[in-house]
């Protein structure tokens, strides 16, 4: 009769013990979903900070290239298509979805942005304009902190989905519904890989 006890104890002790090895997966899971939500935030910051100044740029640029007016507008437009992709991503990042729709229209921008500074470059007065040049210099280390940022999402991403893709996390990211999150690949094509030139 006591060994029966003891061994109930013993049984009891080892599920309440593997209840709380579940419960800690889980609650792992949920902080590694939060740090790369938190991860897209600062991205989020960034590109929030490049779309404020791409319309001073193209403003400043105005007085100047007068004949470029559909390159101007073709730079705003993308802007706001991007800033459109970037507000849907902030608001569920890791999506598959979302993530392809900022790519792409981040690819967009940056091919009209490409266009826009190879024809500010045949304008020596532009390139000359102190708030061109200050705009420039903002664009450049905005550029770099969405590089660096967008590194420090994939991390997040990327532990996240090994955390729920190996065993017992996985059964537990299944019974949580814990889905996979996409990682933010800012270009598609390898020719485009390369950041956005604003030099002047």
């Amino acid at each position: 009769m006591v060994g029966l006890t003891v061994g109930l104890l013993v049984a009891a002790g080892i599920c309440v013990l593997f209840l709380f090895y579940l419960v800690s997966i889980y609650n792992n899971l949920v902080t590694m979903r939060n740090r790369y939500k938190n991860a897209y935030a600062q991205i989020d910051v960034q590109l929030k900070r490049r779309y404020d100044l791409i319309p001073n740029l193209v403003e400043t640029a105005k007085g100047y290239m007068k004949h470029e007016k559909e390159t101007l507008e073709a730079v705003i437009r993308a802007r706001n298509t991007a800033m459109s992709a970037g507000q849907q991503a902030a608001a569920n990042p890791g999506d598959a979805q979302s993530m392809q729709n900022l790519s792409t229209a981040e690819v967009a921008l940056a091919g009209t942005m490409t266009k826009f500074i190879g024809l500010a470059e045949a304008y020596p007065d532009l390139k000359a304009n102190q708030n061109m040049l200050a705009i420039q210099e903002e664009l450049t280390s905005t550029e770099n902190k969405i590089s660096y940022s967008r590194q420090a999402f994939n991390d997040s991403v990327t532990s996240y989905n090994i955390a729920c893709e190996v065993f017992p996390g996985s059964l537990v990211a299944g019974f949580g519904r814990f889905e996979r999150a996409t990682l933010l690949e800012a270009i598609s094509a390898p020719q485009e890989r390369e950041a956005v030139k604003v030099q002047f």
